[in-house]
């Protein structure tokens, strides 16, 4: 098919300057000869993940005996941003190709816990509706679980989650991604928590006044005397403080912090993937004193080591771009779609995952790792672990590499279990 696209080109050559509407009608059949080639190796990556990812029966076993407790799922921001009707439109009781995420795919791959994230991007900061649309993203997982009673109860700490996933329904969490969302104020972080929320990332892509970003420059070196007081609410909420996205000296500072187990709720090993969205052995090396968890993501953008270095240099085009275009969005993502097209990253295969999770075991142990997939926030995912239906992908890789039902478990749900019974433990009553 290659072959044949190059000869439209070359015909293309010989006759478009003689007959125009020639070649509209060779570039058409390039096109629609592209198209089809990259359809063909999709389907082919498909069929080979579905030959290479066949789950045994010994790992399905292991895997309906335990459940997912997943630390970070997007859902509600893609359906606030693609729907304007929300779940009128986004019907997720029905298929939703488009997404990572419906109820039958949930149910194959046995979500049994999901922390929903209420995202919402640092440009809200300078909007000043940071607090307000995080408030608007909370309701909006309340309205999902009305709208599937029968799928989905809310969960407020460890013995809701047991208890709903008991009775047969996913036990759902809310997860604020980003410090922003409390517009630098302990009394909107309380209000926040009292609809909800269970845990807060102490900054997105960008650093705060009171913590640092491990996307951005450093104004603290890590917290300042008012993030840590943020910590220590948090703390007394019984919230847990997520460190994903901040700068490693944000994740000593919080560590040293927190009087409860801290989690990362969707963050790789930076050994494999040198990523600063990644955490470093010296900080997993602290994390067993502290009890908390790494929770993995999965978007091969920070877990394929190719990928990571990519998207570095992709990073680091889009703050010159905001320089060069600072009043032209369009202008911005105009260029960067350029780069993008003649710099694509590999996706990487399912076993990358349980690469970064092998390296959390080995520095923090087994009790300090978990998942944390980013569905719905990301753009690409290892082939064999596309969707929520794919979590058994993980149950039959660690099979394979050895790993026993007991250490299965922990990283499918049990160490996520176990930090939130305890940040509830510590909570003030």
């Amino acid at each position: 098919m290659a072959g044949w696209v190059k000869m439209v080109f070359k015909l293309e050559q010989n006759a478009m300057h003689r007959v125009p509407s020639l070649r509209r009608l060779l570039l058409g059949m390039a096109f629609l000869a592209t198209v089809h080639l990259g359809t063909v190796e999709n389907l082919q990556a498909q069929q080979e993940g579905a030959n290479r990812y066949q789950i045994s029966r010994r790992a399905a076993e292991i895997h309906q005996r335990g459940y997912v407790f997943d630390g970070h799922n997007d859902l509600p921001w893609e359906v606030r941003t693609k729907a304007s009707k929300f779940f009128d439109e986004f019907d997720i009781a029905k298929p939703q190709p488009q997404l990572h995420t419906d109820i039958e795919r949930l149910r194959a791959g046995n979500v049994g816990a999901q922390f929903w994230s209420v995202y919402v991007p640092v440009e809200t900061i300078a909007a000043g509706n940071a607090f307000q649309t995080t408030k608007e993203q909370i309701e909006l997982v309340h309205k999902m679980i009305a709208r599937y009673p029968e799928v989905f109860e809310l969960a407020l700490d460890a013995d809701d989650v047991e208890r709903i996933q008991a009775n047969g329904k996913i036990a759902s969490l809310i997860g604020m991604e980003g410090g922003h969302s409390i517009e630098g104020s302990i009394g909107k972080l309380r209000q926040l928590h009292s609809m909800g929320a269970r845990y807060m990332t102490l900054t997105h892509s960008e650093t705060l006044e009171w913590a640092d970003s491990a996307t951005d420059v450093s104004r603290s070196d890590g917290l300042s005397e008012f993030g840590e007081q943020i910590v220590l609410e948090m703390n007394r909420l019984g919230m847990l403080v997520d460190i994903s996205h901040v700068s490693p000296a944000t994740m000593h500072d919080a560590l040293r912090v927190s009087k409860a187990p801290v989690i990362f709720s969707h963050s790789s090993a930076r050994k494999i993937a040198d990523h600063p969205r990644n955490v470093p052995d010296d900080v997993l090396a602290e994390l067993p004193k502290n009890g908390g968890v790494v929770m993995i993501n999965f978007f091969s953008g920070f877990v394929v080591p190719e990928s990571a270095g990519v998207l570095l240099k992709q990073s680091a085009l889009r703050k010159e771009l905001k320089s060069k275009y600072p009043e032209s969005k369009e202008l911005q993502e105009r260029e960067l779609k350029q780069w993008q097209l003649k710099n694509p990253y590999p996706a990487g295969q399912a076993e990358i995952i349980v690469d970064h999770i092998e390296q959390v075991i080995r520095v923090a142990g087994i009790d300090h790792v978990g998942l944390g997939s980013d569905f719905d926030g990301i753009s690409k995912l290892p082939i064999g672990i596309e969707d929520v239906s794919k979590y058994p992908v993980i149950t039959e890789l660690m099979l394979r590499r050895g790993y026993e039902e007991e250490a299965i478990h922990k990283v499918l749900y049990g160490n996520a279990l176990r930090v939130l019974r305890q940040a509830t433990k510590i909570a003030a009553p």
